[in-house]
């Protein structure tokens, strides 16, 4: 699948300092980027940074006052699309670490409250077949609804509320395959049917061997995100992080399929 991207950001800094922002597709394994362009305006310093599992770069800048952003890209997203029934999960004692460390709780996705229910409502799966299970029950019992999480919301919170955004959907799916002896992290990721468009949030799952992603929303599949960033959780991979204050003044993403 070929997309465009297009990214425009503009925040006002409300007292001068750093911001940290992974909003670049990366050129990682399953997608090839083209035409490829980012413009900042005026900064007083900028810099680059791998980033999580040295997956795409996160960008540091110093602006003054406004924080503007301008990126786009094209992308071919050449992965397929994963069949999650057909794949096994590894025993524990034979992961890598870089795996390893994805079935550990972290700070919104507490793994270890989950042991139980995990157990009784999806124990007598696994692999695959545990991930597709976990996915579906949390796309049909969750509504997807704006304004109703806040940045401290976490997957205990989302399990009692039921409803949340893209990350409160991905932090809880996270949280559940770890507490089910799954690694699983999360994706910061474009795709073109994300409604509304936006930076979109979507998990990760270690079986066979290698990570795959899967959308608990329902809107997006593998074979069509544009990967951006990978991590523990939304504190790895948000698309802006500032130490002072910001405004909004404009955010727009856009993302269309071009074949």
């Amino acid at each position: 699948m070929r997309i465009k991207i297009e990214v425009d950001l503009h925040y006002t800094l409300l007292t001068p300092g750093p911001a940290i922002l992974a909003v670049e597709a990366a050129g990682a394994f399953g997608q090839e980027i083209s035409n490829a362009s980012i413009d900042f305006g005026p900064v007083e310093h900028l810099a680059r940074v791998p980033g999580e599992e040295g997956i795409g770069e996160k960008i540091i800048i110093r602006a003054a006052e406004d924080l503007r952003c301008r990126y786009s890209a094209d992308v071919i997203v050449t992965r397929t699309r994963p069949v999650f029934e057909r794949m096994a999960a590894m025993e524990v004692d034979e992961m890598p670490g870089d795996a390893l460390r994805y079935l550990l709780p972290s700070r919104y996705c507490q793994a270890e409250r989950f042991g139980p229910f995990v157990n009784q409502r999806f124990g007598d799966l696994s692999g695959g077949n545990k991930v597709v299970a976990i996915r579906d029950w949390i796309e049909q019992r969750l509504d997807y609804v704006s304004g109703v999480s806040t940045a401290s919301t976490t997957a205990a919170d989302t399990f009692l509320e039921r409803r949340g955004v893209c990350r409160d959907y991905a932090h809880l799916m996270i949280a559940l395959c770890r507490a089910g002896q799954i690694p699983a992290r999360i994706a910061s990721v474009f795709a073109p049917r994300v409604e509304p468009p936006d930076f979109h949030a979507v998990a990760e799952v270690y079986l066979d061997g290698t990570w795959h992603l899967i959308d608990p929303t329902g809107m997006a599949e593998a074979d069509e995100m544009a990967l951006v960033a990978v991590g523990r959780d939304a504190v790895d991979v948000a698309f802006l992080t500032t130490v002072t204050a910001t405004e909004l003044q404009t955010q727009t993403v856009s993302v269309t399929q071009t074949d």
